[in-house]
């Protein structure tokens, strides 16, 4: 037999195979921390009205260098506290949780009169126009709002004629712009610095401040849906589509606050019809995402409302309330063009240096026309136009209606359906 082959030894694979090296972690992309939202200034004790002068309130937010000196005064630290203050005022609790025993008697006159301005609404009807655009019997309502503000006052208890007339002038600017036919936020904010001159004045001290947006604000809200319904109000400043809201900001704030720390509503819950029918009693936010789903004429907030969708993603109602108070801020007290709309008086101070109306030559803002300077002329076709400096006319026929328009008049019966509007 020939003798066994002899095993060849192993090749030494050593220098072959790479040698294992453990892989560097990626290092992981942190988001910087959002900056933490704007804390509630102290409200300033009521003023010493003894000797007090008042004035009837008018714009004096005339130039950004004004502006400038308005986010620096008093002024806007006295408005923020209010607004933030009446929202700390509701955190984590419903409107089931008001009872009326701590309902005072100014807070029932407020809710009466916005019966009573219902009732005017009632009174005036709308002409049936045929248009999705804002419908004139407005400025009669407007006209009738204004002869009833003293009588309204003398139930607050007030009768000093030129106290009346200052703190009558944010209340009759709360409902809507007379000869634009518009509502939008800055409206909203005249209702509570109407609240707020109240509260100067030691009728809603801070113990109110719940029933402010658990009672007055719901009423007030129902009120305004019916005007813009009735009326066609036109948003004030924005078609809409990219922004919170056409027309309402506040119930938003304060109902973010509402919700803070709920213990099974999530952001994400706005997308359940069950739970806006069943909750929205309850909590502002939640009313307010149903009455938008209610006037679109498409079904999904993705699609009408990208922002109130894109803010549902938020993990927590906290950071939605950040959010919301950063936005009154950015969007409401920063912005130039909602601003310059802004009234100043004597419990609503202006600050030294700012401009004055007559020093620009301005009157009364709703016998302006919009946009100032107005140019006419004849297109190369002929046809006539009426333009505003910023802006187009009506007769380019480019402006676009407010959702509760195109609703409203889809409703109406034995009319040609109208094309639907989807977006604002």
């Amino acid at each position: 037999m020939p003798a066994a082959a002899t095993a060849s030894p192993p090749p030494d694979l050593s220098e072959k195979i790479p040698k294992l090296i453990p892989r560097k972690r990626a290092s992981v992309r942190r988001e910087p921390p959002s900056a933490p939202p704007p804390p509630t200034p102290a409200l300033p004790p009521s003023p010493d009205l003894s000797n007090h002068t008042y004035t009837t309130p008018s714009r004096r937010i005339l130039s950004p260098a004004d502006h400038e000196l308005f986010l620096k005064s008093p002024t806007c630290t006295l408005v923020t506290g209010f607004i933030f203050g009446v929202s700390d005022s509701v955190c984590d609790r419903p409107i089931s949780s008001l009872k009326t025993s701590d309902i005072s008697p100014t807070v029932k006159t407020i809710i009466h009169i916005l019966d009573e301005t219902k009732g005017i609404l009632d009174r005036y009807p709308p002409e049936d126009t045929g248009s999705r655009f804002g419908n004139p019997i407005f400025r009669t309502f407007l006209d009738e709002v204004e002869k009833a503000l003293p009588a309204w006052h003398a139930e607050l208890g007030l009768h000093d004629t030129a106290q009346v007339t200052e703190i009558s002038t944010y209340l009759h600017n709360a409902f809507g712009n007379k000869r634009r036919i518009d509502y939008g936020s800055g409206h909203e904010l005249n209702f509570f610095l109407w609240l707020l001159c109240l509260n100067r004045l030691s009728l809603l001290p801070p113990s109110t401040f719940p029933s402010l947006a658990l009672a007055v604000l719901p009423a007030y809200l129902r009120l305004m849906r019916r005007i813009q319904g009735a009326y066609y109000l036109e948003p004030a400043g924005s078609h809409g589509v990219w922004g919170l809201d056409d027309y309402q900001f506040l119930p938003f704030l304060f109902g973010a606050s509402q919700l803070l720390h709920h213990a099974y509503i999530t952001p994400k819950a706005i997308h359940n019809a069950l739970v806006l029918e069943e909750e929205g009693k309850d909590f502002l936010y939640l009313d307010q995402v149903a009455y938008v789903n209610s006037v679109k004429n498409v079904d999904g907030l993705r699609w009408h409302s990208p922002m109130l969708d894109d803010i549902s993603a938020s993990k927590s109602w906290a950071k939605i309330e950040a959010g919301m108070r950063k936005m009154f801020i950015a969007e409401i007290l920063n912005k130039l063009p909602v601003m310059q709309h802004f009234l100043f008086g004597s419990l609503i101070p202006a600050e030294e240096g700012m401009s004055r109306e007559e020093e620009f030559g301005l009157g009364n803002e709703e016998e302006e026309e919009e946009g100032g300077e107005v140019k006419v002329f004849n297109d190369e076709a002929g046809k006539r136009h009426v333009h505003a400096s910023k802006g187009w006319g009506d007769c380019c026929g480019i402006r676009v209606p407010a959702a509760v328009g195109a609703e409203g008049e889809e409703r109406k019966g034995g009319m040609q359906r109208l094309r639907r509007v989807p977006f604002d």
